[in-house]
């Protein structure tokens, strides 16, 4: 790893943003990212290494910032939510029962004994696919609540499931290591809590502001490495680490300043390093000497799209449905985990990221029609 390659990475993966802001197919700004990685990496020009240990290392850094800010993003403290609380969670817990007998088929039918991981993909939402495409449009319909809701639920929990369902075999390991790490975030949301109550949050925001010192980032991203190091030590991925402490900043409600700094830090530096560290370790080629990789992946997003779909009969409106079956933030968590555990064999790990590519081309044609269900004329939300 040298500060010339560095440089290459960050300067290639503003394709990303230049893909995203596309007016013709506008497609989420990883896309682009991964896309940079796969040429640089083992399918392409074979210029970046994603065995080099450095880089390695800081695309984990950017792995649990990823999930950090997916985590902060997930509307927990909107009150309108808890309107649509009841069905948005019933319909998750519903694609959910769907997706079980979905995913062991998926699995049988392609021999590779990953039916539950499957499963956990099919069932998953992705509001960070989701909320870009809705913009800034706000959501006032009880349709678009209870859409929101069940987003939520189906991205925490199946993120939550995801270290379960990838290895089985360790699954009283990473159980136990989850609950540690959400316990340790537990207590983490106490002190912020306390810290937001009393008003000293606000005196060290004030005099952060004041003095130019960053102080709350600071302490979020201590806080943040700190389950970061307990997952590292209890040998599951930083993927919970991060996203668990999101959700404890998104609980007590973070300020507009932090939320600016951790994304200015997330999305201008670190991911970018690593969804281009994602793409360069897989190999497209793989694809092409392997069919049933590409059919596997085609069948995943396929049946993720059915799963979501099918609740159009509990009277969700269709493109609200469909949109639900939205994945990146797990298929990629997948990939991740199961290049880095060597866990995912041949081409099955591009096969699901493949897939999530089948759900967002879905989901992107029909935005408009969500944009439309989502929102009620002259309603305040």
């Amino acid at each position: 790893m040298s500060f010339a390659l560095l440089a290459l990475i960050c300067g290639v993966a503003m394709l990303g943003p230049i893909i995203s802001v596309n007016r013709l197919a506008p497609l989420p700004v990883v896309i682009g990212e991964l896309a940079v990685g796969v040429v640089l990496g083992r399918t392409g020009l074979n210029v970046l290494n994603p065995d080099d240990a450095t880089l390695t290392f800081m695309a984990q850094i950017g792995f649990a910032l990823v999930m950090f800010v997916a985590g902060s993003h997930v509307p927990v403290r909107t009150p309108a939510l808890r309107g649509g609380l009841r069905t948005g969670m019933l319909r998750a817990i519903g694609v959910g029962i769907l997706a079980v007998p979905l995913g062991l088929v998926v699995g049988q039918l392609f021999g590779t004994g990953h039916g539950p991981l499957y499963a956990a993909l099919i069932a998953s939402s992705s509001a960070g696919v989701v909320m870009p495409l809705l913009g800034t449009t706000s959501v006032t319909s009880a349709p678009g609540v209870q859409f929101l809701v069940q987003l939520a639920v189906a991205d925490a929990a199946c993120i939550l499931a995801l270290p379960l369902v990838l290895d089985p075999a360790n699954a009283l390991r990473a159980a136990v290591g989850a609950v540690v790490i959400l316990l340790v975030a537990g207590v983490f949301f106490v002190v912020l809590s306390w810290a937001e109550r009393t008003g000293r949050r606000r005196r060290l925001h004030d005099l952060s502001e004041e003095r130019g010192l960053a102080m709350e980032l600071r302490v979020t991203l201590t806080l943040l490495f700190v389950l970061a190091a307990i997952a590292a030590t209890m040998h599951i991925s930083v993927m919970l680490a991060g996203f668990a402490m999101g959700l404890a900043v998104a609980a007590v409600g973070e300020p507009r300043r932090l939320a600016n700094q951790t994304f200015a830090l997330t999305e201008g530096f670190f991911a970018p390093i690593f969804f281009v560290w994602l793409g360069s370790s897989l190999d497209l080629r793989i694809l092409v000497s392997n069919p049933d990789a590409i059919w596997l992946g085609v069948a995943v997003g396929a049946t993720a799209v059915l799963a979501h779909g099918l609740l159009a009969f509990t009277r969700q409106p269709l493109p609200l449905a469909v949109s639900t079956s939205a994945q990146l933030g797990v298929p990629v968590a997948a990939a991740a985990l199961g290049r880095g555990t060597g866990l995912l064999g041949g081409g099955e790990a591009t096969a699901l990221l493949l897939g999530a590519v089948v759900t967002i081309a879905v989901v992107t044609g029909f935005s408009k029609r969500t944009i439309e269900l989502v929102q009620t004329a002259g309603v305040t939300a």
